[in-house]
């Protein structure tokens, strides 16, 4: 599922952020499937890497990108959204810089457990709070998606103010971008679960900066 916002600044095929004077482009990119994905267990801070197709999504949405100037690339400290942006990186011959504040949501209770178990042992907070408010969640010992929002956003925020009129990729996790997504368009809390779907892995989400403040320009898109 692709959702644009604006419009008038969604993607050409060969757009960058030269076209756009003073305007900073801030690409994010959900890793390739985890082995936990692979297993339906929900992770959060818990390392695990890559599955095998994971690492092909990886590469193949590094080669669909591969038409757009890079200038920088940063990631999560977690592996599974490391590596993929180390395949990026590797095409290109750059080097990923690593960013602790770009980590999925912390899900306490939560973590590393299977979905099944979840939604058998936290039919509440789970069925009811994660799967249909997703924006007003925390999950037990974890995190609230608010915080996670102004999270990413913030380090978001300071990665462009550090890259002025670049373009930049962003290894980052599906609740991170989802919840990120949510305070860029400035959609409610309750609302987020209706109009904001989790992205898919590695598939890619984009904002732009005007000095001032982040701008949506697509969400969850295969290509650019």
């Amino acid at each position: 599922m692709t959702i644009n916002i604006y419009k008038k600044r969604t993607l050409a095929k060969n757009d960058d952020v030269k076209t756009v004077k003073n305007m900073t482009k801030i690409i994010l990119i959900r890793h390739g499937e985890s082995l936990a994905n692979a297993q339906r267990i929900y992770l959060g801070h818990t390392d695990w890497d890559l599955s095998e197709r994971g690492y092909e999504q990886a590469r193949e949405a590094a080669e669909r990108i591969s038409h757009l100037k890079i200038d920088k690339i940063y990631s999560s400290d977690l592996i599974r959204a490391y590596n993929t942006a180390f395949e990026h990186a590797k095409l290109r011959g750059m080097d990923v810089t690593a960013k602790k504040e770009l980590r999925e949501v912390y899900l306490g209770e939560w973590e590393c457990r299977k979905i099944e178990e979840l939604e058998s042992e936290y039919p509440e907070q789970f069925l009811n709070m994660w799967q249909k408010r997703f924006g007003e969640c925390t999950p037990p010992g974890g995190e609230s998606i608010v915080d996670v929002a102004e999270r990413i956003y913030n380090a978001v925020l300071d990665i462009a103010r550090e890259n002025l009129e670049k373009t930049v990729l962003i290894g980052c996790h599906a609740a991170a971008i989802r919840s990120f997504w949510g305070k860029v368009t400035h959609t409610k809390a309750e609302d987020v679960c209706e109009k904001i779907p989790f992205p898919k892995n590695a598939s890619f989400t984009v904002v732009e900066f005007d000095g001032e403040k982040l701008l949506p320009v697509v969400f969850d898109a295969v290509e650019l």
